[in-house]
This record gives structure tokens, sequence and C-alpha cells, in this order.
């Protein structure tokens, strides 16, 4: 890998935490500029995408650590194959085993990798079967049903006597009459 900056990445979730400790702390190692935000790692972070659009290879995000970068293991790899695509580094001062400058640190993000492709199979298998023995039990999924069976039946009776017409049927019993025609049978 090509020597390239140090560059910082320091976030806090919310307005009123600080980043004083992370500047300090990443000043320290040698971070000649560090972005900074402070939102919620399942926000939209635009500092994060501003320090990956100027990255070049050789280049190496330092955070004080991961938790800042990012907000799962899924999003850790993805952003840790972004670098890689760039050239650029990724090196957690908290995990001095990320560090995927060195072939140690790129084994390990590797195994991490395969590893939460597992785990994104076996939840993806759980949830399935989850399900499938819910609904045999008898659990409906999705909203609550707006209108109960028996406004359902009266709208069917006003309907069928041609009382009135299905959008002020809707009226009369407060819904949208959308809502109405997806409420009757087939």
């Amino acid at each position: 890998m090509k020597k390239g900056q140090l560059i910082g990445y320091a976030r806090v979730s919310t307005q009123g935490q600080n980043l004083e400790q992370q500047r300090v702390m990443l000043g320290k190692c040698g971070c000649l500029r560090i972005f900074e935000e402070k939102v919620s790692g399942a926000e939209r972070r635009p500092e994060l995408g501003r320090l990956l659009d100027l990255l070049r290879a050789g280049d190496i995000v330092t955070v004080t650590r991961l938790d800042r970068l990012a907000r799962s293991t899924t999003d850790l790899l993805h952003i840790a194959e972004r670098l890689k695509d760039i050239g650029a580094g990724l090196r957690s001062l908290a995990e001095p085993w990320v560090d995927t400058t060195s072939p140690a640190g790129r084994m390990v993000l590797t195994i991490f990798a395969g590893i939460a492709d597992f785990e994104r199979s076996l939840i993806g298998e759980r949830t399935t079967a989850g399900r499938a023995a819910a609904k045999a039990r008898g659990v409906r999924f999705g909203r609550k049903p707006v209108l109960t069976p028996e406004q359902v039946s009266r709208a069917l009776t006003m309907i069928a006597e041609g009382q009135h017409p299905v959008t002020k049927i809707a009226r009369i019993l407060g819904v949208h009459r959308s809502t109405l025609y997806r409420a009757l049978p087939k």
C-alpha cells in the first residue's frame, strides 16, 4: 500500500455529546484532517460520505473505535470494501486488530465478512421458520384491519340493497373508499 495521509473520522450520536475526546486522540496519532459529525449511526452520515469521496489510494481512515464508524458488522464490511476499492486503509485506535494496512488485519476482516454472511443466512432462516410457525398458529401479520367484520357485513348489506353509493357508505363508516374496497371479499 502506497503511503498516504492519516485521515480521522469522529462521530457522536446526539447534539449533546462532545467530539473533543475523539478529536484529541485522532490528533495525537497523527491525523492531518478529521471529519466530524453529530448524527446517529442509523441516519445518513454526510461527513462520512465526504471523507470517502475525498480519499486517495494510500490514505488511512482512522477512528477511535469501530462503533464511531459503523453501526453494524455489515455496515463495517461495506465501508471496508469501499476503502479497499479506493486503495485506502482502515485503522481503529481502540481495536488494534483492525488495521487493514497489515496482512493480519485484512485476514481478520475477511473472517468477519464470512461470519457476518453466515449470521445473515441464519437470521433469514430463523425468521422464515418463525413466520411459518406463527402463521400455522393463526397469527396474522401486518396492520390491524380498520373495519371490523360487523362493519364489513353492514357495508355488504348496504351495497346489496343499493341504499347508497360505495363512496357514501365509506363516509358513513369513517374510512376512505379504497379502504372499504380492500376490506370487501373479492
